[in-house]
This record gives structure tokens, sequence and C-alpha cells, in this order.
């Protein structure tokens, strides 16, 4: 089985589109409209503990034909329920706590020409309520470019963000602002996204920003590159300290590496993360790997999500709390990532593109998920909470850690792959640099993130 990048990467999004004959072949376009089969009553168990009353009464069969669950392939097509339930976020929603009356930001170039229609497909096969998806494209006035040509990828990865979150807080409102310009690498499209978000700030548009893209720092070492971060930090700092926002990005699809020149067609030989994940206003999002076991869900480090230590940005005062083992490793700069989510595009979502069904992942899919958690959360505060790294570190190294997160413990992000060879990370107890401090066991995570955030004003 391959993997299709529908874009270049970082930002990736690795859509595979199972075609008809069998589950070998993937591709994101030119494949057939693969019909939605019968769908029988079946029920998912969770990969967390549940209270009572969180025992699945949805339908979970996969729409993609052929791929139910778990066959054999190393494949596990989950359902918007299945994902809800194994991370514990579906006793949540039985409460109502939706995501009701908040709004989510997802920033990407271009955006996704079928958007509505195929967001309307997902929600009708899934039972999900219908959702009309705001588009916001007149901010940045500036011609086409796309030097890459990677539009068709651009809307893949809008479809991902939007379904996702949708998946997550199904009654959060859904803003998407888009650029006409690519972001690529270094500061190739980055000040327009910059002003995608000022602008956000300033009308009030929502609370939380998705960001499923990112430029890998070493082509951002450099004059232009620094004042351009300068400029985005100082922007982080002020909305989320100041104005109550928070900030997801994904961490990176080329494991403890990334590309080295503005093309992206060239992995770098040494270790090196993205930004905006490498930002300390930022809740960096890695990945992983989850497997149906027997009907219970168990994760792994994703091998391809990115990790690691940022050269520009210092340990943030959060990152501290970490015990010593931690500390000789960070050596006084900033971690990344801070969370994790499922990223492995084996193992992924089914979503709905192009008149198509198929399996999404990437951690383009971690920061939506996570932005949709923080709707619910938000919810539940009655308020917008802000600037959370700090208080999720807190739970991360509390007693309470086990309960909150599931600590992922086995896999690594080394990179042995055109030539290059990058030693990576492994995941290890507590927090690593490759997940994090984890994924989450919402019903869990969420109350202590706000009572946590609630004993520190």
């Amino acid at each position: 089985m391959t993997r299709y990048p529908l874009r270049r990467f970082f930002p990736i999004l690795i859509l595979s589109l199972l075609l008809l004959a069998g589950c070998s072949s993937f591709g994101p376009l030119g494949a057939n409209t693969t019909p939605t089969p019968t769908r029988p009553s079946s029920s998912a168990t969770a990969g967390v503990p549940s209270p009572d009353g969180a025992t699945p009464t949805l339908d979970d069969v996969c729409p993609i034909q052929g791929l139910n669950n778990s066959n054999g392939s190393g494949v596990t097509c989950l359902t918007p329920h299945q994902l809800r339930v194994a991370f514990g976020i579906e006793p949540l929603i039985e409460q109502g706590y939706t995501g009701k009356g908040q709004t989510i930001i997802d920033i990407v170039s271009f955006g996704s020409p079928t958007l509505q229609q195929d967001m309307d497909t997902f929600d009708q096969e899934f039972g999900l309520p219908p959702i009309k998806i705001q588009v916001i494209s007149n901010v940045v006035n500036e011609p086409i470019s796309d030097p890459n040509n990677d539009r068709p990828g651009w809307a893949g990865e809008t479809e991902l963000d939007v379904q996702i979150i949708h998946t997550i807080a199904p009654d959060a409102k859904i803003i998407v602002m888009t650029s006409p310009v690519a972001e690529t690498e270094g500061t190739v499209g980055l000040p327009e996204f910059l002003k995608l978000e000022q602008y956000a700030l300033s009308h009030h548009l929502g609370d939380i920003v998705s960001q499923s893209w990112g430029a890998s720092e070493v082509t951002l070492n450099n004059a232009a590159g620094q004042q351009e971060l300068q400029q985005w930090n100082g922007f982080y700092q002020q909305a989320t300290t100041q104005q109550g926002m928070t900030f997801f990005g994904s961490s990176g699809d080329n494991g403890a590496t990334d590309y080295n020149n503005l093309q992206a067609t060239r992995l770098s030989p040494t270790a090196t993360t993205s930004f905006p994940a490498d930002s300390p206003w930022v809740t960096g999002c890695g990945g992983t790997t989850i497997t149906d076991n027997g009907g219970t869900y168990q994760e792994t480090a994703w091998s391809d999500s990115g990790g690691g230590f940022s050269i520009f940005s210092s340990e943030p005062g959060y990152q501290q709390l970490l015990p010593a083992s931690d500390q000789s490793e960070l050596n006084h700069r900033r971690g990344v990532p801070d969370v994790s989510a499922p990223a492995d595009p084996n193992t992924g979502l089914a979503i709905y593109f192009q008149g198509q069904w198929g399996l999404a992942g990437g951690t383009s899919a971690s920061a939506p998920f996570w932005a949709g958690l923080q709707a619910i959360a938000n919810q539940m505060a009655g308020h917008p909470l802000g600037f959370i790294n700090p208080a999720l570190y807190k739970l991360g190294t509390s007693s309470q850690y086990n309960q909150d997160f599931s600590d992922i413990t086995s896999g690594n992000n080394s990179v042995h792959s055109h030539g290059v060879n990058v030693q990576g990370y492994s995941a290890t107890t507590g927090w690593d640099p490759i997940t994090g401090l984890g994924t989450p066991v919402a019903y869990k995570l969420l109350p202590a993130l706000i009572n946590t955030m609630k004993s520190s004003t």
C-alpha cells in the first residue's frame, strides 16, 4: 500500500483514496467514486475507560467498500463516532458538549471548490448535524501564486481540516480563511497567513485557530525568516495571553527532519522541526498510529510524526515543569510537540473528497482534532480558555497524568529515506519529542484543564 501526498510536505495532507480494485492502490484524483454500502447495525469498543452511558449506539461501518474497519491489511478505517469513542469524547457529546456557540478558524491557501458539497455528503453518511461552512477569501488582495502547483493538495487539506473539526465538535461554527498565495517553505506565504489571522483577531471571528501547515526551521534560518517569526510570535503572545485565543499547529510529517529548500524536494540531513508548532505560544500537535486490537484501540507513535527541538525558541516556562530526564534532552530549547492525535493515514478517519471516500492522516489531522476539542472545552468553561499550554503541562506532570492522557511509550521518528539518515526520538513514559504528552482522554482531560486554568487565575 502506498501513500499519496496531495501536495508538498510540510504542510501535507496524506489522503489515501481506495480504488474499487482493493486496498493496495491509492490515489487522490482520477479514481472512480466509491459507492456507499448498506450500513448494518454495529458497535465499537472504546480504547479508553468510559463512564456509564458511553456505550456506542450508532452504526460504525466504514463507507469505503471492502474495508470494514480492520480487515487484516494493516488498515484501520475509523468513523467519526469511533474516533470520538476511542478518545473519550463521546461521553461529552452525550452530555451536550458539542462545541455549540464556539467558532473555529481554519487557515489555508486557496480552499476547496467542492467543500460544501463534500461536507454535506460526509454529514449525511455519518448522521452528523448539517453545517454551513463560512469561507472568507477577500482579506488578502494579491494575485494567485502557486509555484509548486499545490492547489489540489490545499483543497484536500481544507476538507480534511473541516471534516475532522466537525467530527469532534459537531455544533461548532467553522470559518475557513483562504489566501491566494501558496504557503510553501521559508517565508513564502507566511505574511499572507499572518494577515488572515490578524483579521480574524481584529474582527472577533472566533477564539480557536487550526493551522495544518508549516515551514521548516532550516528554511527560516536567515534574516528574513527571523524577522517574520518575530512578527508571528509577537502576534501569538498578545492573542493568547490578552485576547483569549488558542492556536494549534501540526508538528510535521517528515519525522525528525523536514525540507531544507523552498521547493520542498530535499530533506535536511540534520534534525529539525517546523513553525508554527515550534512557537512557544502555539500548541504543537504530533501524531500516533491507532490500531484495532480485538475491539480495543491501541496507539504507538507514528513513525512520520514531526518532533524535536527548536533552534529558535528557548525552553518555555511550562516545559521546565518536566522532569530532569527531559530537561537534559530539552537543553533549554523549546520541545515539539505538546500533544498528539491519530495521524497515520493507514489508520485514519474516513473522509469524503471530490466524489470519493478515503482515509486521511498526517499531523494535518492532529491540529484540527485538537481545535475541535478546544471548542468543547470553551463551551464547558463558558468562556475562551486562551493559552492552554501551561495548564497542559501542569496536568502532564501531576499525579493525574495517566487519567487525563494516554501516554504513548513505543515508536520513534528516525528518518532513513531518499539518502537521508537522521536519528530521531523515541516515545517514552511521559512527554517525548514525537508525541508530546500523548493523546487525550477527553472526558477526564477537559474538566481538569478548565479547573487547572481556573485555579491559576
